[in-house]
């Protein structure tokens, strides 16, 4: 199905941003987002609970990014005529199932199924998100539509897993998947009465300009938008950084005991949540000033975590790591997008559904990689490794100055 004039007509009669459809999407990235992270927070608990280690309990992370990365692109092609609505629609009812599953697993085969199932949902919902925020969007407005979409990220950060951490504490990590059910079926409601129906994109014309001149019809649509300039550059970094931060952050409640801030985990949280807050509200506007930004304050905290479990420092770490990540996703989710309408809107969705798989591979190995490092050589490397992968997504996101991660404001 393709964007009619009509369509397009509406858009252009916009004159504001559609802010209650871009909140209650920006609720559903909250429940994405909250899903993926929420063990993070209840580890220790999930551990003590299921009779596993932490390293074994932490590949609940793993097998939900696994089960994203696996469908993101396959769901995306064959879900292509599928009008938006509905599709994340039953997206969000397949969380609701997988949460609730997982609140109620007796045993850690049923919580891993019950998490690849919610990554599954995480795969089809990501690959159109921002896409349908960038479409109902008035034109010139897009960049902040998607930012708008996106804050659910450091919403659930800053409040989702503090909150989901404290329940774990006080009333058992099961109540806190059970929270995140109740919250889903109240956004599918959200969604049914705010949100309008879109079709897929059309494929618009491609850009003259681009330097690959090779036929339309001897490229694949995943092969056309890797070739176009600074689609890859920014998928490496989108790998690096993910991986970066899942191998520390999958296992943060680990680290806070070791530090002996295990009772202040959910203030820790807290605290780096808060920062991923404060860091979203201008990455429309700088994303390359910023997405360099990101990158050394992420690359600090977490070789201050290396060095040294002092608590002022561990807590100030905190802080620069959320300003450093919590604009991320959108910044790369914004530069994938700008990049990909270089050459077409189907580019720019493509481009999407690629960032959607090697986000969630790269949550996924970071969460064996981090478990294995946590299992035989302790924290201190575990902080070391990904302070060394933000050192070099720092250097590709500076090395590719011309093409990717353009310092102007960013309207995909």
């Amino acid at each position: 199905m393709t964007t009619t004039s009509s369509d397009t007509q509406s858009r252009k009669r916009q004159v504001g941003l559609p802010w209650s459809a871009l909140l209650a999407l920006a609720t559903a990235v909250f429940i994405t987002s909250l899903t993926e992270t929420l063990p993070a927070g209840v580890l220790p608990e999930m551990s003590a609970s299921l009779g596993t280690s932490s390293g074994a309990t932490g590949q609940a992370v793993t097998v939900y990014a696994a089960g994203t990365a696996l469908t993101a692109i396959p769901l995306a092609t064959a879900t292509a005529s599928v009008p938006r609505k509905p599709l994340l629609l039953g997206a969000m009812a397949v969380f609701l199932v997988a949460n609730t599953l997982t609140a109620a697993a007796p045993g850690y085969i049923v919580l891993l199924a019950g998490r690849f199932l919610a990554g599954v949902a995480a795969g089809l919902a990501w690959a159109i998100l921002a896409g349908y925020a960038r479409r109902i969007a008035p034109a010139g407005l897009e960049g902040r539509a998607i930012a708008v979409a996106m804050a659910g990220i450091p919403v659930a950060l800053s409040l989702g897993v503090p909150a989901g951490t404290l329940i774990g504490e006080q009333v058992g990590w099961r109540a806190a998947f059970g929270a995140v059910s109740l919250v889903t079926l109240a956004v599918i409601g959200w969604i049914s009465v705010s949100v309008p129906g879109v079709g897929q994109p059309a494929i618009e014309q491609a850009d003259t300009n681009r330097s690959d001149h090779a036929p339309e019809s001897a490229k694949s649509p995943l092969r056309q938008t890797l070739a176009v300039p600074g689609v890859a550059a920014i998928m490496v970094t989108v790998t690096t950084f993910v991986l970066g931060h899942t191998i520390i952050y999958a296992y943060i409640a680990p680290y806070l005991q070791h530090a002996g801030l295990g009772s202040a985990t959910d203030a820790v949280l807290l605290a780096f949540g808060v920062a991923c807050l404060v860091s979203i509200w201008y990455v429309d506007r700088r994303l390359r000033a910023l997405m360099v930004t990101g990158a050394v304050l992420f690359t600090l905290a977490t070789a201050a975590l290396a060095v040294t479990t002092t608590h002022s420092i561990v807590w100030v770490a905190a802080v620069l790591w959320g300003l450093g990540w919590g604009g991320a996703p959108t910044l790369l989710q914004t530069a994938a997008g700008q990049a990909g309408m270089r050459r077409s809107g189907a580019a720019a969705d493509t481009a999407q559904a690629v960032l959607v798989t090697l986000w969630n591979a790269a949550m996924a190995l970071g969460g064996i990689i981090g478990g294995l490092l946590l299992q035989s050589s302790g924290v201190n490397v575990v902080a070391v490794s990904a302070a060394a992968l933000g050192a070099v997504s720092l250097l590709i996101v500076v090395g590719a100055r011309h093409h990717a991660f353009r310092n102007t404001q960013a309207t995909p």
